[in-house]
Protein backbone atom coordinates (compact mmCIF):
# COMPACT_ATOMS: atom_id res chain seq x y z
CA UNK A 1 0.00 0.00 0.00
CA UNK A 2 1.50 3.53 -0.98
CA UNK A 3 2.48 6.04 1.55
CA UNK A 4 1.03 8.80 -0.38
CA UNK A 5 -1.21 9.88 -2.87
CA UNK A 6 -1.77 12.50 -5.31
CA UNK A 7 -5.06 14.37 -4.19
CA UNK A 8 -7.33 14.45 -7.56
CA UNK A 9 -7.06 10.56 -7.10
CA UNK A 10 -7.53 10.17 -3.86
CA UNK A 11 -10.47 12.38 -4.12
CA UNK A 12 -11.75 10.53 -7.74
CA UNK A 13 -11.10 7.33 -5.38
CA UNK A 14 -13.09 8.37 -2.47
CA UNK A 15 -15.71 9.12 -5.39
CA UNK A 16 -16.40 13.15 -4.28
CA UNK A 17 -16.20 13.60 -8.26
CA UNK A 18 -16.96 11.47 -11.01
CA UNK A 19 -13.66 11.99 -13.02
CA UNK A 20 -10.11 12.41 -12.25
CA UNK A 21 -10.50 15.46 -14.25
CA UNK A 22 -12.72 17.26 -12.76
CA UNK A 23 -10.71 16.78 -9.15
CA UNK A 24 -7.77 18.01 -10.70
CA UNK A 25 -9.82 21.06 -11.95
CA UNK A 26 -11.81 21.56 -8.63
CA UNK A 27 -8.08 21.33 -6.97
CA UNK A 28 -6.30 23.78 -9.11
CA UNK A 29 -9.03 26.41 -8.68
CA UNK A 30 -7.82 26.61 -5.09
CA UNK A 31 -11.03 25.39 -3.80
CA UNK A 32 -9.89 23.09 -1.44
CA UNK A 33 -7.69 23.34 2.13
CA UNK A 34 -5.59 20.53 3.16
CA UNK A 35 -4.97 20.93 7.11
CA UNK A 36 -6.42 24.21 7.22
CA UNK A 37 -4.34 25.58 4.25
CA UNK A 38 -5.34 26.45 0.92
CA UNK A 39 -3.77 24.16 -2.12
CA UNK A 40 -4.07 24.56 -5.69
CA UNK A 41 -2.10 21.53 -6.60
CA UNK A 42 -3.56 18.64 -7.70
CA UNK A 43 -0.41 16.29 -7.18
CA UNK A 44 -0.58 17.53 -3.48
CA UNK A 45 0.76 13.84 -1.43
CA UNK A 46 -2.12 12.95 0.73
CA UNK A 47 -1.47 10.70 3.49
CA UNK A 48 -3.73 9.73 6.41
CA UNK A 49 -4.48 11.98 9.27
CA UNK A 50 -4.77 14.86 7.07
CA UNK A 51 -8.37 16.93 7.10
CA UNK A 52 -9.36 18.28 3.64
CA UNK A 53 -11.94 21.04 3.50
CA UNK A 54 -13.71 21.84 0.67
CA UNK A 55 -17.57 22.92 -0.51
CA UNK A 56 -19.20 20.50 -2.53
CA UNK A 57 -22.53 20.71 -3.99
CA UNK A 58 -23.55 23.67 -0.94
CA UNK A 59 -22.54 21.79 1.19
CA UNK A 60 -19.24 22.24 3.37
CA UNK A 61 -17.87 19.04 3.90
CA UNK A 62 -14.70 18.05 6.15
CA UNK A 63 -12.85 14.69 5.50
CA UNK A 64 -10.56 13.38 7.62
CA UNK A 65 -8.70 10.30 5.45
CA UNK A 66 -8.37 7.42 6.98
CA UNK A 67 -7.09 5.26 4.40
CA UNK A 68 -5.31 5.39 0.94
CA UNK A 69 -7.01 3.45 -2.31
CA UNK A 70 -5.22 1.11 -4.29
CA UNK A 71 -8.69 1.01 -6.51
CA UNK A 72 -11.61 3.56 -7.22
CA UNK A 73 -14.27 0.19 -5.94
CA UNK A 74 -17.75 0.68 -5.06
CA UNK A 75 -19.32 3.38 -2.87
CA UNK A 76 -19.43 1.29 0.01
CA UNK A 77 -15.27 0.54 -0.26
CA UNK A 78 -15.01 4.40 -0.69
CA UNK A 79 -16.96 5.07 2.22
CA UNK A 80 -14.32 3.63 4.20
CA UNK A 81 -11.45 5.52 3.11
CA UNK A 82 -12.41 8.02 4.95
CA UNK A 83 -14.25 9.67 8.14
CA UNK A 84 -16.89 12.21 7.94
CA UNK A 85 -16.38 15.25 10.08
CA UNK A 86 -18.86 17.24 8.88
CA UNK A 87 -22.23 18.82 10.06
CA UNK A 88 -25.64 17.14 8.46
CA UNK A 89 -26.82 18.50 5.28
CA UNK A 90 -29.54 20.63 6.11
CA UNK A 91 -33.30 19.16 5.46
CA UNK A 92 -35.63 21.02 3.04
CA UNK A 93 -38.43 22.00 4.86
CA UNK A 94 -40.74 21.59 1.19
CA UNK A 95 -40.99 17.97 0.14
CA UNK A 96 -41.04 18.10 -3.69
CA UNK A 97 -42.77 14.70 -3.98
CA UNK A 98 -45.47 16.44 -1.75
CA UNK A 99 -48.17 18.46 -3.21
CA UNK A 100 -48.81 21.91 -2.19
CA UNK A 101 -51.89 22.76 -0.24
CA UNK A 102 -54.00 25.85 -1.27
CA UNK A 103 -53.41 28.63 1.42
CA UNK A 104 -56.25 29.03 3.95
CA UNK A 105 -58.16 32.25 4.36
CA UNK A 106 -61.10 33.48 6.32
CA UNK A 107 -63.86 33.88 4.23
CA UNK A 108 -64.71 37.28 2.98
CA UNK A 109 -60.92 38.51 3.18
CA UNK A 110 -58.70 39.17 0.64
CA UNK A 111 -59.56 38.26 -3.36
CA UNK A 112 -63.10 36.78 -3.62
CA UNK A 113 -63.42 33.27 -4.77
CA UNK A 114 -64.13 32.28 -8.22
CA UNK A 115 -67.84 30.79 -6.78
CA UNK A 116 -67.86 34.04 -4.97
CA UNK A 117 -67.42 35.64 -8.41
CA UNK A 118 -69.76 34.01 -10.05
CA UNK A 119 -72.16 34.56 -7.13
CA UNK A 120 -71.49 38.25 -7.28
CA UNK A 121 -71.84 38.24 -10.92
CA UNK A 122 -75.31 36.68 -10.96
CA UNK A 123 -76.60 39.25 -8.07
CA UNK A 124 -75.00 42.25 -10.58
CA UNK A 125 -77.44 41.21 -13.59
CA UNK A 126 -80.25 40.99 -11.11
CA UNK A 127 -79.94 44.45 -10.22
CA UNK A 128 -79.24 45.57 -14.27
CA UNK A 129 -82.39 43.45 -14.85
CA UNK A 130 -84.62 45.69 -12.17
CA UNK A 131 -83.58 48.43 -13.80
CA UNK A 132 -86.19 50.50 -16.23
Amino acid sequence: MPVSLRLDKWLWQARFFKSRNLASQFCVNGRLRVDGAVTSKAHYAVRPGHVLTFSLHDHIRIIEIIELGTRRGPAGEAKTLYNDLSLPKPVKRDDPAKPLSPAKRDPGSGRPTKAERRAMDRYMETLDDDLP
